[in-house]
């Protein structure tokens, strides 16, 4: 009788602990199932800007056949999301264009055209991308700046402006002049190793405040705007003008009409004049946004430019004026920088600040270029200042020195420190 009582008290003890568990196994399920928890879960990772820019200049990306779908394929499993594809720079564009042809003589890059047999390489851009998950915002790079040699200048040699003393070419004389005035001296030899590069060919000015070249730069946005499934487009740095241009007729006598037959000051720093040319430049920017919007109201128009000192001084680019004015959807600094002190110093200018708090404001990083390696932990360091700072993301400039073999790290060792950066992917915050 005992050994029966004994068994029968053993017997509800395990029932009681079975009990037990059934009620815990039920309140962690509510716990794990609660609407709470589900609601939490499907709340959106952060929103950031994962770019790079794609060229034709000192990349071989886009002539390959294969280049661009392995180039599409390994930043979208790196969890980047927008691409800035090249669309024109040179005098040239890189897509068949009708515009192109009417005006220069030739659809596109004739290069590109030899490579690719004449093909559509910013179709087949946007069909991969769009397949791998990433934005695409045709960039439109050099903006009015072009090689004197080229179709363009050739065929239109009025629409070229000048100095003072009439020379059409473009000095950078004046340029290292400014930059000893307004960069660091940390930074100045390595910004002006790449000004030089970039103006390795000899290069003339189209005059942003030419009617002619006004037409064709809208009529040229506007084609790829109506051609293409664009997510955007982005405008360049060189959407300007020199600070010692501007004595061409055309805008001599445009500033007379406007100041009682007054000549332009001989001073091209003279800061009224500078003033008049960069506001012509603004209105041209205000007119190339309303005509995008009017095509495609939900298309992203982005700026990837200078820091405001320097895009103004040398290039009479007013772009805290067009932030302000609602013309800008989306910004890219350029900020390359070799010292993390001045690169957190760009990050903390007031004009900059303002910007971040009105539109997504995101910081242009330099992965390299041919002669100017960069390593991995440099960017590592400055996409860790940017994301302190709350920015809406970062740029890359550029494809060919991401992870490629003129790198000073091996490119498995760069592909594996960019996925550690980018871990999962996220959607880009949208700038209209």
């Amino acid at each position: 009788m005992n050994k029966i009582n004994h068994q029968f008290k053993q017997l509800k003890i395990w029932l009681g602990i079975g009990v037990a568990i059934a009620f815990l196994s039920i309140s962690l399920y509510a716990i794990v199932s609660s609407p709470k928890l589900v609601t939490a879960k499907a709340i959106p990772e952060k929103k950031e800007v994962r770019g790079v820019w794609i060229t034709n200049v000192s990349s071989t990306v886009l002539f390959a056949p294969w280049g661009i779908n392995r180039a599409l394929r390994q930043l979208s499993q790196l969890n980047f999301n927008t691409v800035y594809p090249v669309t024109w720079n040179r005098g040239n564009t890189f897509y068949p264009s009708d515009l192109a042809r009417k005006v220069t003589g030739q659809p596109q890059d004739p290069t590109l055209a030899t490579f690719r047999l004449g093909g559509d390489v910013l179709r087949e851009i946007f069909t991969q991308s769009h397949r791998q998950g990433l934005r695409v915002i045709p960039w439109f790079e050099y903006g009015f700046m072009a090689p004197i040699n080229s179709l363009l200048v050739k065929r239109h040699p009025h629409w070229v402006t000048t100095s003072l003393d009439k020379n059409r070419n473009f000095s950078e004389d004046i340029f290292e002049l400014e930059l000893k005035d307004l960069l660091p001296e940390s930074d100045e030899q390595s910004l002006l190793t790449i000004l030089k590069q970039s103006l390795s060919i000899n290069n003339v000015w189209l005059n942003p405040i030419h009617p002619q070249v006004q037409k064709f730069f809208i009529d040229l946005v506007l084609e790829v705007v109506k051609t293409y499934d664009v997510d955007g487009i982005q405008i360049d740095d060189r959407f300007a003008m020199p600070v010692q241009l501007g004595y061409d007729p055309i805008t001599v006598r445009l500033y007379r009409e406007q100041h009682q037959g007054k000549m332009p000051p001989e001073d091209f720093t003279d800061p009224e004049w500078m003033q008049w040319r960069a506001n012509q430049i603004t209105a041209l920017m205000e007119r190339l946004y309303k005509a995008v919007k009017a095509v495609k109201p939900n298309c992203i128009v982005s700026l990837s430019s200078n820091p405001d000192d320097f895009a103004y001084k040398l290039y009479l680019q007013d772009w805290p004026t067009w932030i302000k004015r609602g013309i800008v959807d989306e910004f890219v600094l350029q900020v390359y920088r070799n010292n993390l002190p001045s690169f957190l110093a760009e990050l903390e200018q007031p004009e900059v600040k303002l910007a971040k708090s009105k539109i997504p404001f995101s910081i242009g990083i330099l992965t390299g270029t041919t002669k100017t390696p960069i390593k991995i932990e440099q960017i590592q360091q400055q996409v860790k200042a940017v994301r302190d700072r709350h920015f809406a993301g970062v740029s890359f400039f550029y494809w060919e020195t991401l992870w490629g073999y003129m790198t000073p790290n091996s490119p498995q060792e760069r592909r594996t420190r960019f996925k550690q950066m980018f871990p999962t992917s996220v959607s880009r915050p949208r700038g209209e």
